[in-house]
């Protein structure tokens, strides 16, 4: 069963998408500096990145949070 969240700004989006955008974004070194965890600066991958992630709650609404504002600056590319 599928529901539509309408009011819900990541829905249809993975958390290895927004992942990705945010290193093609920003880079790893940036990406640590803004967000402080070290699966971003020690041996960073975007798969230790997501096994983290994925158990953490509030990394992973850091990691959101960070990817809507850059969505919202108009950001283009």
């Amino acid at each position: 069963m599928s529901v539509e969240q309408p009011n819900n700004p990541l829905h249809g989006i993975t958390l290895e998408q927004i992942m990705n955008s945010l290193v093609e974004q920003f880079g790893w070194r940036e990406l640590s500096r803004r967000i402080e965890i070290r699966c971003f600066y020690n041996d960073p991958s975007v798969k230790s990145s997501l096994k983290f992630l994925r158990r953490t709650p509030w990394a992973r609404k850091k990691v959101e949070d960070l990817y809507l504002a850059s969505k919202q600056t108009g950001r283009t590319g």
